[in-house]
């Protein structure tokens, strides 16, 4: 389906882009021919450049999009959604799409801080689920990993959970299903790390010990104490 073609069923294609942006894997090109905007213009509203405050429209629960035709998108990133054809005749069908919940416009700076602490903490998780979690596109996240975006020099690696994109329990089912993708056993991935993480700490108590009796030489404290106690018995006698 033409993008020309596209545009008249839509009525209002520019929040159906926002709300493609932050709820699905689609790519850039999948996103404009759906709604008939241009490619470059979609990447501008997914940067935020232009089209800040916009809500997005979900296509699926006001009868504009089949959600079969976006579970097709987003699993094959070459095709082309087509439009739900309408019976005038028949009331509309609200379908619940799945993804994410919408990203409030105060949270969406947050996002690339969001990728970077995923990509640095959980490579074992995918790009699409990535997209799920923080209600990004995959475009973002190759930028972000690339240290090819527009605000890289900026980017710092936060919890995505802290900064209220996704919870934590989100996050760690994300985990195992990447650790079970790579044919790992995810409880035993966290109890080595869990193991990991206290010989550390344990290893970090130890250097501190020494440091401590490097600092005093190794010098005895208990004959100093001895010796005041029995210097202050002699002078009371």
């Amino acid at each position: 389906m033409s993008k020309i073609a596209s545009a008249p069923e839509l009525l209002m294609p520019k929040a159906t882009a926002v709300w493609f942006i932050d709820n699905t894997a689609l790519t850039f090109e999948q996103i404009a021919d759906f709604t008939g905007l241009h490619t470059i213009e979609v990447q501008a509203l997914a940067d935020e450049e232009v089209g800040i405050g916009i809500v997005g429209r979900d296509p699926v629960q006001n009868g504009e999009l089949e959600q079969s035709e976006l579970d097709k998108g987003n699993a094959d990133n070459s095709y082309m959604m087509k439009h739900k054809k309408r019976n005038k005749d028949m009331p509309t069908v609200k379908q619940r799409a799945k993804g994410p919940k919408y990203t409030p416009v105060s949270k969406r700076g947050d996002k690339p801080d969001a990728i970077s602490w995923i990509l640095k903490h959980h490579p074992e998780i995918s790009d699409a689920q990535i997209v799920r979690l923080v209600g990004t596109t995959k475009p973002t996240i190759a930028a972000v990993r690339d240290r090819t975006h527009a605000n890289s020099a900026n980017i710092r690696p936060r919890h995505p959970a802290d900064l209220g994109l996704c919870t934590y329990m989100e996050l760690e089912k994300a985990s195992d299903k990447g650790l079970r993708a790579q044919g790992k056993d995810p409880e035993a991935v966290k109890a080595a790390k869990k193991a990991e993480a206290e010989a550390e700490a344990a290893a970090m108590a130890e250097e501190s010990e020494s440091a401590r009796d490097d600092k005093f030489g190794g010098f005895d404290f208990s004959n100093f104490m001895n010796s005041g106690n029995a210097s202050t018995g002699t002078d009371k006698e």
